[in-house]
């Protein structure tokens, strides 16, 4: 049977608002849909292909990107930005004055944004003046109180991270264990240059040594070594790429979760032993968490700390990465 073809040139439909919706704004783009009782005030600008769901109030200082679903029950107050594939959920509420007062008003609202690609759960509270990143994922009943990193997935009150995205799925990454074959060795995981390193070990009735030797295990002489230990469990270290310095990372106490990023794929691994390692390279985005109480992360750098070989946007070391 052959496919029908596809008219490109055939123009988008123009916006539809259902007869018991009220779209003042004249700024909304091809195929979007405004349906009962939703209200659009004249300054709002929305996108092409969006979806403004019933009772969904939008006020003038909103900006929608395309392909956008707004869900029954939201307000967009003044300030609120979203950007393209957005998803917001059913009753998900947002604010834009961090001390509101009846018949005082803000010069300028807060600024709230929403990047392409993020997801907002039902009946989630965004405080304002937050930027929730690319592809970011906020669970059902959360309060975010602060920023969400890209592909983050935050639940609770307070939202902290629980999870990461997996870029190629869309679906929550699954912590990998390695678990050791015939004996110590280093397993490519397919992320960069990143290795994962299965330590040699000495066992006897005095006790267990772990041995990291340079260069056989590790493939850089160490200018610096520090210690993480003390983390509560719902904090996150690193969220940070090095332009040059590479890493090697175990736990010699309690267990941690290591997301390994290169721009394109991503990883999440558990370091829960000192035979078990990690080296990163550099260019590779690493965040650190799931910390037990008794967590002790040794780091050993290539290099001296310096403050200007750190990328801290995920943005912009996608950037560099692209570059190369």
């Amino acid at each position: 049977m052959t496919e029908p073809s596809v008219d490109t040139d055939r123009p988008s439909p123009a916006p539809y608002v259902h007869p018991a919706g009220i779209c003042e704004s004249e700024t909304v783009g091809c195929g979007t849909r405004v349906w009962a009782f939703a209200h659009v005030l004249p300054g709002a600008v929305i996108g092409e292909d969006c979806n403004v769901c019933d009772h969904v109030f939008i006020e003038n200082d909103v900006r929608i990107g395309d392909r956008t679903t707004v869900k029954c029950g939201v307000q967009l107050w003044d300030g609120v930005r979203l950007g393209s594939d957005v998803f917001i959920g059913p009753n998900a509420s947002f604010t834009n004055d961090p001390l509101p007062r009846s018949k005082r008003y803000l010069s300028e609202p807060s600024r709230t944004v929403i990047e392409d690609g993020a997801s907002i759960g039902a009946n989630a509270t965004i405080l304002p003046g937050l930027r929730i990143c690319k592809n970011a994922i906020v669970g059902a009943g959360a309060v975010v109180t602060s920023d969400v990193p890209p592909h983050a997935l935050v639940s609770g009150n307070p939202a902290r991270i629980t999870g990461y995205i997996d870029p190629s799925t869309g679906r929550r990454l699954v912590t990998d264990r390695i678990e050791a074959q015939s004996g110590p060795g280093v397993i490519d995981i397919g992320v960069g240059g990143a290795k994962f390193h299965l330590l040699p070990v000495f066992e006897d009735i005095r006790g267990t040594l772990s041995v990291s030797n340079v260069p056989d295990d590790v493939p850089f002489t160490p200018a610096r070594c520090f210690i993480v230990y003390g983390v509560p469990s719902q904090d996150v270290r690193g969220e940070h790429a090095h332009r040059t310095c590479a890493q090697f990372l175990t736990c010699s106490h309690g267990a941690c979760s290591v997301v390994v990023d290169d721009g394109t794929r991503r990883k999440e691994l558990v370091l829960d032993s000192p035979e078990r390692a990690l080296f990163v390279p550099p260019l590779i985005w690493l965040v650190q968490y799931k910390f037990t109480p008794d967590a002790a992360l040794v780091v050993l750098a290539s290099e001296p700390y310096r403050p200007d070989e750190y990328i801290r946007d995920y943005d912009k070391f996608r950037d560099v990465v692209a570059a190369l």
